[in-house]
């Protein structure tokens, strides 16, 4: 399975960033091709130490590294993608890995 965690880091307008990301960016990125799982994280965003600097995390599932960049690639995953500067205010950093089951 691969991964693709999305961190965005503390908007300027929470409440407007949560709004506009449950109505208008979660249906864009569910239309996304071979997306398998979509969760979010619940409530704030910490660290061992306390706080961190971010709002909210996304984790988006899919098949392989093969099957995510035919996501990202595809009109809807390009949709998705463009539509994070309308309401990332903070700034969001993106991974994208392959991982094992140990």
């Amino acid at each position: 399975m691969a991964r693709v965690v999305v961190m965005y880091k503390t908007p300027k307008d929470a409440a407007a960033f949560d709004k506009y990301y449950v109505e208008t960016h979660i249906p864009l990125a569910k239309k996304m091709p071979g997306l398998r799982r979509f969760e979010v994280s619940k409530g704030p965003v910490g660290t061992p130490a306390g706080p961190s600097g971010f709002h909210l995390i996304a984790t988006l599932h899919f098949e392989d590294l093969a099957a995510v960049q035919k996501a990202f690639g595809s009109p809807e995953g390009q949709a998705a993608a463009g539509d994070v500067a309308k309401f990332a205010s903070g700034g969001a950093d993106m991974l994208i890995f392959d991982n094992n089951d140990v």
